[in-house]
């Protein structure tokens, strides 16, 4: 088996577990220019209840980081949900376009601090605001705050497969997962604010992992749509997939990947999980995601046994990955390279003590990969049949196995 099982918990420790979750919308993030403390707290509710909603996992991770942080990571992940759900609730070509362009010029207008009237623009500006803010700080780094072309990333990756298109290769799978979900995580790690190559490394495979995901639980709403508009991954869906099978839709399993197994999109659309050698492509898609996560562990595992991460940042001098590395090796530290602030490595710090503390720090932000590789044991158990409908409800197991990833630093 290339996935690791586990034992399931009782269900009573579930609900203990569940009871001592906190209500992240109740925390007010400082107030941004322009905004009131009060509109503040109503964005950062409305980006709560969009995660509650839209995306459980999410919402359910948020107690696992620091209070300072969760204004930031609830505007990040509602700006992606905003930009999900522009295919579901825009009918034409034209309109998604508009939509798109509407978030491009929201991003422009936010990053200058003035906001239009939207909940997450409104959140995001309060964050943008306090980062620039801290800045000023003795101790600061000058370079912690969050990528403009980041967020852009997201606007043209999302539009760009806002259709439905296959993707050519598994490569191309795996890029627009690096552009989307790993990120996500980049920019919930400048949010902390920490500038590492390292927790930078381990999150682009983690977002790589939680895109295939992502891209493998949504076949089955893709190629039989279901009647009513429901872009979300929590329970309660509809009915069965027999019952939804009203529009017929797309399949965005890798091309090569459909050739290699000898997949054909009518067989999916005309025989959904009885297709020939659907199981077969749909295991070597996840496999790819699993190797991702694999990864991450031993990277993590290797930082905190004081060895080496194994492998070069493939996206290292990448848009985004260049301007504070090179800040932190260079004007932001000691004469020794050891940089003062957030970001570089702290003064009288090695390289591997450097490399576990950062690790220590950003490990909140890595916790995706706990239900990411929950979703991929339950695929494995059901013999790699993307059609079941126990994929698309709520795993009861994730605050228990969150809890204890976290409490044990491993995922």
């Amino acid at each position: 088996m290339f996935i690791a099982r586990t034992i399931p918990r009782p269900r009573p420790l579930i609900s203990k577990t569940s009871a001592c979750l906190i209500r992240y919308s109740d925390y007010k993030s400082p107030p941004t220019t322009g905004a009131s403390e009060e509109e503040v707290h109503r964005a950062s509710q409305y980006c709560s209840q969009l995660l509650q909603q839209y995306d459980h996992p999410s919402y359910i991770l948020t107690t696992f980081l620091p209070s300072h942080l969760r204004p930031a990571y609830l505007a990040i992940r509602a700006f992606n949900l905003e930009l999900a759900r522009i295919p579901d609730v825009s009918p034409t070509a034209p309109v998604r376009s508009m939509r798109y362009q509407f978030w491009r010029s929201t991003i422009t207008s936010t990053f200058a601090l003035t906001p239009v009237a939207q909940p997450v623009a409104v959140l995001l500006s309060s964050v943008l605001s306090s980062l620039r803010q801290n800045q000023t700080s003795p101790n600061s780094n000058p370079s912690a705050s969050l990528h403009k072309s980041w967020f852009l990333r997201l606007i043209t990756t999302r539009e760009k497969y806002s259709t439905n298109a296959p993707y050519p290769t598994l490569a191309s799978l795996e890029a627009y997962a690096e552009n989307t979900y790993s990120t996500l995580l980049y920019l919930t790690l400048s949010a902390l604010p920490l500038h590492s190559v390292t927790a930078d490394h381990i999150a682009s495979h983690i977002g790589k992992a939680a895109g295939i995901v992502a891209v493998l639980r949504g076949i089955p709403l893709l190629a039989f749509p279901p009647p009513l508009n429901h872009h979300s991954n929590t329970a309660g869906l509809g009915g069965t997939l027999n019952t939804q099978r009203v529009q017929q839709g797309a399949v965005t399993l890798p091309l090569d990947i459909m050739a290699e197994t000898g997949v054909r999109e009518e067989d999916v659309l005309r025989y959904g999980a009885d297709a020939p050698g659907l199981k077969d492509a749909v295991f070597k898609v996840a496999t790819r995601a699993s190797d991702h996560l694999i990864t991450a562990r031993s990277m993590v595992k290797n930082v905190q046994r004081g060895e080496d991460v194994g492998h070069e940042f493939e996206h290292e001098g990448e848009e985004g990955h260049d301007d504070y590395y090179a800040g932190n090796r260079l004007g932001n530290g000691d004469d020794d390279g050891n940089a003062l602030g957030h970001g570089g490595r702290s003064r009288g710090l090695g390289k591997v003590e450097q490399q576990k503390m950062e690790v220590e720090k950003a490990f909140g932000v890595f916790m995706p990969a706990v239900p990411t590789a929950l979703w991929l044991q339950r695929l494995e158990r059901g013999d790699f049949d993307i059609f079941k409908d126990d994929l698309r409800r709520r795993d009861w197991r994730l605050p228990w196995k969150a809890w204890v990833a976290y409490q044990q630093r491993m995922f």
